[in-house]
Protein backbone atom coordinates (compact mmCIF):
# COMPACT_ATOMS: atom_id res chain seq x y z
CA UNK A 1 0.00 0.00 0.00
CA UNK A 2 1.25 3.46 -1.15
CA UNK A 3 2.25 5.30 2.41
CA UNK A 4 1.68 2.55 4.28
CA UNK A 5 3.73 2.69 7.49
CA UNK A 6 6.57 0.10 8.08
CA UNK A 7 8.85 1.58 10.76
CA UNK A 8 10.34 -0.60 13.26
CA UNK A 9 7.99 0.42 16.01
CA UNK A 10 5.21 0.74 13.70
CA UNK A 11 6.26 -3.07 12.93
CA UNK A 12 7.07 -4.09 16.18
CA UNK A 13 5.22 -2.03 18.82
CA UNK A 14 5.22 -4.90 21.48
CA UNK A 15 9.16 -4.96 21.23
CA UNK A 16 9.56 -1.05 22.19
CA UNK A 17 11.44 -1.23 24.88
CA UNK A 18 13.97 -3.34 24.04
CA UNK A 19 14.28 -1.61 20.29
CA UNK A 20 14.92 1.53 22.22
CA UNK A 21 17.42 -0.42 24.82
CA UNK A 22 19.07 -2.11 21.81
CA UNK A 23 19.37 1.21 20.21
CA UNK A 24 20.99 2.51 22.95
CA UNK A 25 23.67 -0.28 24.08
CA UNK A 26 24.50 -1.90 20.79
CA UNK A 27 26.13 -0.32 18.10
CA UNK A 28 25.56 -2.71 15.14
CA UNK A 29 21.75 -2.80 16.27
CA UNK A 30 21.83 1.18 15.67
CA UNK A 31 23.49 0.88 12.59
CA UNK A 32 21.13 -1.56 11.37
CA UNK A 33 18.21 0.55 12.40
CA UNK A 34 19.51 3.94 10.95
CA UNK A 35 20.05 1.52 7.65
CA UNK A 36 16.28 0.57 7.88
CA UNK A 37 14.92 4.20 8.54
CA UNK A 38 16.83 5.53 6.34
CA UNK A 39 15.32 2.92 2.91
CA UNK A 40 12.21 3.12 4.74
CA UNK A 41 11.93 7.01 4.60
CA UNK A 42 13.10 6.63 0.75
CA UNK A 43 10.21 3.78 -0.12
CA UNK A 44 7.58 6.04 1.32
CA UNK A 45 8.89 8.95 -0.36
CA UNK A 46 8.92 7.63 -3.89
CA UNK A 47 5.82 6.24 -3.09
CA UNK A 48 4.26 8.84 -1.71
CA UNK A 49 5.74 12.01 -4.37
CA UNK A 50 5.36 9.69 -7.14
CA UNK A 51 8.30 9.81 -8.21
CA UNK A 52 9.04 8.27 -11.72
CA UNK A 53 11.31 5.19 -10.69
CA UNK A 54 11.51 1.65 -12.21
CA UNK A 55 8.88 -0.86 -10.90
CA UNK A 56 11.99 -3.25 -10.19
CA UNK A 57 14.06 -0.49 -8.52
CA UNK A 58 11.66 -0.05 -5.80
CA UNK A 59 10.85 -3.73 -5.26
CA UNK A 60 14.49 -3.72 -4.82
CA UNK A 61 14.21 -1.43 -2.34
CA UNK A 62 11.30 -3.16 -0.56
CA UNK A 63 13.32 -6.45 -0.50
CA UNK A 64 16.35 -4.72 0.85
CA UNK A 65 13.70 -3.32 3.45
CA UNK A 66 12.25 -6.49 4.52
CA UNK A 67 16.06 -8.44 4.82
CA UNK A 68 17.05 -5.49 7.43
CA UNK A 69 13.70 -6.04 9.02
CA UNK A 70 14.27 -9.85 9.23
CA UNK A 71 18.24 -9.25 10.74
CA UNK A 72 16.62 -6.48 13.12
CA UNK A 73 13.74 -8.66 14.00
CA UNK A 74 16.12 -11.74 14.92
CA UNK A 75 18.58 -9.90 17.12
CA UNK A 76 15.36 -8.55 19.06
CA UNK A 77 14.33 -12.30 19.73
CA UNK A 78 17.79 -13.03 21.52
Amino acid sequence: MLGEMHDVLHEFPELEGKIDEMRASNAAFAELMDAYDELDAKVRQLEELGTPVADETIEEFKKQRLLLKDKLYELLRT
